[in-house]
């Protein structure tokens, strides 16, 4: 599977791409149909809390692209909220077929 992580106005640490990159490689395990998963992370609003937005869209063949857009603390927070939206997503379209 593609993977592709994009920062917005900051520069992203080795650890968390690291990080991102094992999360969707364990979602892709579970669900091989899946193409492509894009990752945008950017900071909103940074003197706030709950300021890390992660939007994470993955490419399914015969299926509308999934999307989670999920906002918290940390971006570790985020991308465990997002990987568990697309989950339950997933688990749909495959109890579908």
């Amino acid at each position: 599977m593609e993977t592709n992580i994009k920062a917005i106005h900051f520069d992203i640490s080795e650890k968390l791409t690291s990080f991102i990159n094992k999360k969707i490689e364990k979602l892709s395990r579970r669900y091989p149909d899946v193409m492509t998963a894009e990752i945008s992370l950017k900071v909103v609003k940074p003197e706030t809390a709950l300021n890390k937005q992660a939007i994470v869209s993955l490419t399914v063949p015969q299926e509308p692209d999934l999307v989670a857009d999920k906002t918290a603390d940390t971006f570790e927070e985020a991308i465990d909220n997002c990987i568990e939206a697309l989950d339950h997503q997933l688990e749909r379209i495959k109890n579908k077929k």
